[in-house]
């Protein structure tokens, strides 16, 4: 792979244009996912602690943001190196465009995650493998794409909504490539969980062509037929991520008192490596809050920094698809971020509080997924029921002329009826299962 490709500005369907004077193409692709409606409803999307009461804790909107601003960052370091290695990307790029293209990518990467966070994902597969309702269309449907059913993933969800046509978001390839961290479908025969990039899957049935057509831009390599090396800015956005769930996380544990002080510190300590001189300074701190947001701070620098000089260091394996390890699973700290996961899957994703909700999420979601699939097949077969005929009034009608246009697409409406539905908020999600189960009125 090389770079020159990889920054590709070109756009699904669209010539390559001029970019702005004051906004390259990657920065437009900044603004277009941020305006957009999907990314406002990650303001009411769970992050680890659902319907938080608190000002304080993360939700899907804070936490893309933040991963987005390390994202950047990453990106314009690396960008700085590369512009270095390979004087003539200077002619067309600047670390500014790096910065760009994984800030964006970032900023859209938990775009597909359901109501319930993980929780959700599962919930939604659930009702496909466990429920009969579900089960009923297994056969209405070709092996491969009950594969995307069964399966539910938030990140193959995601790239389905940046590119649908009622949004447009038109991203750029590189956007869209960064983007991708599992370039490969659900059902993969060669698939080797060994290589990070194939722990899960990046894209449905439905934008099996778009994905090929960005793959085929950027020049991804495809070692084995279906299935490509990452885009290699999808490493940092990964990073990006990765730096930010297990430390962030660990500050909302403190401040809602899973975690004590004592212990946050010293796990935040275990990672600040570069930044040691500078701990001094806590004990000018009054404030418990604060200190763990210094200590936050300190931790996310030293691990960008971190991550930065691994990927420069084997920048040439990543480019010929040798390296396909997460980064964080790399870096020098990784035994310290380990603890911090081990001690916040203990005490703050098993919390009650947490698992009361997500137990909801397993109740609510295939609810909605058995009443709204039932309306979508009677539908398509024109079957009279005035029950039915009113859920129909609650779908959108881009879902209703969808299935209308392809009466004989049962993975095409059971496809937009998992978009419906996985798009909700997590309030809107329960006050309509509410609704339409008589319990709320």
């Amino acid at each position: 792979m090389n770079w020159n490709t990889l920054l590709s500005s070109q756009r699904t369907g669209q010539k390559i244009l001029a970019a702005e004077q004051s906004r390259s193409a990657f920065e437009q692709d900044y603004d277009r996912i941020i305006f957009s409606h999907p990314f406002r409803r990650l303001q009411d999307k769970t992050q680890v602690h659902p319907l938080p009461e608190h000002d304080f804790v993360h939700t899907r909107l804070t936490h893309s943001l933040e991963v987005s601003s390390v994202g950047r960052s990453l990106g314009k370091r690396v960008g700085e190196v590369v512009l270095e290695r390979y004087p003539v990307l200077k002619k067309d790029f600047s670390l500014f465009d790096f910065g760009a293209i994984v800030a964006a990518a970032s900023l859209a990467h938990d775009l597909g995650n359901p109501p319930f966070g993980h929780a959700g994902e599962d919930a939604i597969s659930d009702f496909f493998v466990h429920h009969p309702e579900g089960l009923f269309f297994k056969d209405k449907v070709t092996p491969e794409s009950w594969a995307d059913l069964i399966k539910f993933e938030g990140n193959a969800q995601g790239f389905r909504i940046l590119n649908k046509n009622q949004f447009g978001l038109k991203l750029t390839f590189a956007t869209l490539g960064a983007f991708t961290k599992y370039p490969c479908p659900a059902q993969f025969q060669f698939r080797d969980k060994g290589k990070r990039s194939q722990k899960k899957y990046g894209f449905f049935q439905t934008e099996k062509q778009i994905f090929q057509e960005v793959a085929t831009q950027l020049e991804l390599i495809e070692p084995n037929p279906g299935g490509w090396n990452r885009h290699p800015l999808a490493f940092l956005v990964e990073a990006a991520d990765d730096i930010c769930y297990s430390i962030i996380d660990l500050e909302d544990g403190c401040s809602l008192g899973l975690v004590n002080y004592s212990e946050a510190k010293m796990l935040f300590e275990s990672v600040i490596t570069k930044s040691k001189s500078k701990l001094g300074k806590l004990e000018f701190i009054n404030s418990q809050a604060e200190k763990i947001g210094y200590l936050r701070a300190l931790a996310i620098a030293d691990l960008m920094a971190e991550c930065t000089s691994l990927f420069l260091d084997h920048e040439t394996d990543i480019l010929n698809g040798k390296f396909d390890r997460a980064l964080c699973d790399e870096c020098s700290s990784k035994n310290a971020l380990n603890e911090i996961i081990k001690l916040s899957i203990d005490k703050i994703y098993r919390a009650r509080s947490v698992v009361e909700i997500e137990a909801a999420g397993h109740e609510v979601l295939p609810g909605l997924l058995e009443e709204f699939t039932k309306t979508g097949a009677y539908l398509m077969e024109q079957k009279v029921s005035r029950k039915y005929f009113n859920l129909q009034k609650l779908l959108p009608p881009e879902v209703i002329l969808a299935t209308k246009a392809d009466p004989e697409n049962y993975y095409l409406m059971l496809r937009n009826i998992v978009d419906f539905i996985s798009g909700m908020t997590d309030r809107h999600a329960i006050s309509l299962y509410r609704k339409i189960k008589g319990m709320s009125l």
